[in-house]
């Protein structure tokens, strides 16, 4: 679903190229930004009790760091669809280009218009 959405929904509409490059599975922890900012905001909501969302958003959003990082906060309320599925046929349609290390996990959508 998530190539399937980035095709439909950014590249062909806007004409971008995006390269994705994940992380592997497990390795969060070499997430620049996890780093710099989950431990902060762990820290900073430690030993108060989460009883609500605007609990939760109030603590998070008022996570700042020495360095400056802060964090915006909103809840959505929106229902998501979940178990969707994209055919195999609408999978044959992306247009991707896999990368030659980790083709897995970095790839390049481009624009149906650039299909090769």
């Amino acid at each position: 679903m998530w190539k399937w959405a980035l095709q439909t929904q950014v590249a062909d509409p806007f004409g971008l190229t995006i390269t994705v490059s994940h992380f592997p599975t497990g390795a969060s922890k070499w997430n620049p930004i996890e780093h710099r900012l989950f431990s902060e905001i762990s820290k900073h909501w430690a030993g108060q009790p989460l009883d609500s969302y605007q609990t939760m958003l109030d603590l998070i959003g008022s996570t700042t760091t020495q360095t400056g990082l802060y964090v915006r906060t909103r809840l959505v309320r929106k229902p998501y669809a979940t178990n969707r599925k994209v055919s195999d046929l609408q999978m044959r349609t992306i247009n991707i280009d896999p990368h030659s290390i980790l083709p897995t996990w970095n790839y390049t959508i481009l624009p149906s218009e650039n299909r090769n």
